[in-house]
């Protein structure tokens, strides 16, 4: 395990082609990796030693532990990469049906969001923690981005500019700036920031990452990932005029030709401000 593990860490610092939480991330996945394959029986392996019934051992396990199908794909996705570093591609199968991994289940029509209230507030006591859950809720951050963001580099007046270094999947995006509300609150991250991000300058992302989840721990505050989801049902309301089928308002089925025309137009401006790539994942926050 400690030679596949260590073979894995070099593999990544070899191909680093992301970001530094990417990288982190990947990092991460790989050694659960590894420990798992040790834990199995798979003992003394190493990097180039990947075999299609590795990958048959985990999905099998992954799917007994009853793991998401989204959290499953994730795991194939590192575990293709690694395959792919090592000129093994063939290894695995190219779809996941074939290891019988489902589809991800976007439309659920139920509520996923979470408000971000005064009380959950008061008990953050590290107040760059406290400024990310607030840019988060008021713009549909996600958490890397609503951390490393540096509001006096993203406020473009009537805009909020993100980095590509600071979202996923390197995509740099606009979120207009429509409210007093926003304005207030981007001005005062300015100021408590300066011209740097919501990283303490003593502290690294990973570190102030942690602090993050430690702080929203301590305050009972979970599912964070649900203020985007808030975002996006508000941000739907005001481009329609009318409730999203996730906040009880009408299916696809029920809308009217023009009100189709309506709702199309607003989950493509709802993607391109989350950052999503796909209109159809706004389904995820608004229901379909």
């Amino acid at each position: 395990m400690r030679d596949l593990n260590y073979e894995l860490k070099k593999l990544c610092l070899r191909n680093s082609d992301g970001s530094y939480a990417t990288q982190y991330a990947r990092e991460r996945i790989l050694t659960m990796i590894a420990n798992q394959l040790h834990e199995m029986g798979f003992q003394h392996m190493q990097a180039t030693s990947l075999k299609p019934k590795h990958v048959q051992a985990l999905v099998e396990r992954w799917k007994a532990e009853s793991l998401s199908p989204g959290t499953i794909k994730n795991r194939m996705t590192e575990l293709r990469w690694w395959a792919e570093k090592i000129a093994k591609q063939n290894v695995i199968a190219r779809d996941n049906e074939h290891y019988g991994i489902a589809k991800r289940q976007y439309v659920t029509n139920v509520s996923q969001s979470r408000e971000l209230t005064t009380g959950d507030l008061a008990k953050v006591t590290d107040p760059y923690t406290h400024l990310s859950l607030r840019l988060q809720a008021a713009f549909g951050l996600r958490r890397e981005e609503s951390i490393k963001i540096r509001p006096q580099w993203a406020d473009d007046g009537d805009r909020l500019v993100l980095k590509a270094s600071w979202t996923k999947g390197g995509r740099e995006r606009e979120i207009p700036i429509r409210n007093v509300e926003q304005r207030q609150l981007l001005d005062e991250a300015k100021q408590f920031a300066g011209r740097g991000s919501l990283i303490p300058k003593t502290m690294t992302y990973v570190e102030q990452l942690q602090r993050f989840k430690a702080q929203c721990m301590a305050a009972g505050i979970q599912h964070v990932h649900g203020h985007r989801h808030q975002y996006a049902q508000e941000r739907y309301r005001e481009l329609t005029g009318w409730a999203c089928p996730a906040k009880g308002g009408p299916t696809s089925r029920q809308l009217t030709p023009d009100q189709k025309m309506a709702d199309r137009q607003a989950r493509e401006t709802i993607s391109e401000e989350l950052g999503h790539g796909r209109v159809q994942v706004t389904a995820i926050y608004c229901g379909r």
